[in-house]
């Protein structure tokens, strides 16, 4: 399975105050809230955290069928700013993020693998979704293929395996 995220940095700088009064209790566990406040640049901590959280949920949510807002229960095992893990109860997601001046965009792998087998798509067009989760069906071999859509200001990325 997979799941992706993508945040436009500029539209973050602009929409979301992540400096507020309890924002980053409210998201990150107390490990990922030292790697915010020891970090070069605190921002993109939070923004890549966050990318990472919102890529493994999507697998989550497509594996247990489970939908809610609890990106807590989502803790990052950083690595490093360009991989990781993701842990959420007995689920283990594997993450790569990539980082430019204008989006951090974040891929997440149930099972590492996947990461070889990722390729982009360029539209929409023959996506289809049940309960919200997008697939393609692959008429040659009548098997569905899971798609993972984001989208966040100027930029969005669509992948399947």
């Amino acid at each position: 399975m997979i799941g992706n995220d993508i945040i436009d940095l500029n539209l973050a700088r602009k929409e979301s105050n992540w400096k507020r009064k309890g924002f980053l209790e409210k998201i990150f566990s107390l490990q990922e809230q030292i790697l915010i406040h020891n970090a070069s640049n605190p921002e993109l901590m939070v923004w890549n955290l966050w990318s990472r959280k919102e890529a493994a949920y999507k697998i989550y949510n497509r594996q247990t069928g489970i939908k809610g807002y609890f990106p807590w229960l989502l803790d990052c095992c950083y690595d490093n700013s360009l991989s990781g893990k993701v842990v959420i109860g007995d689920f283990v997601f594997y993450t790569q993020t990539e980082i430019t001046n204008e989006y951090i965009y974040s891929i997440a792998v149930s099972e590492k693998v996947f990461f070889d087998k990722i390729r982009p798509l360029e539209s929409v067009e023959k996506i289809k979704k049940d309960n919200g989760i997008p697939y393609i069906l692959d008429v040659a071999t009548n098997t569905i293929q899971p798609v993972s859509i984001t989208h966040h200001g100027r930029f969005q990325r669509i992948i399947s395996i």
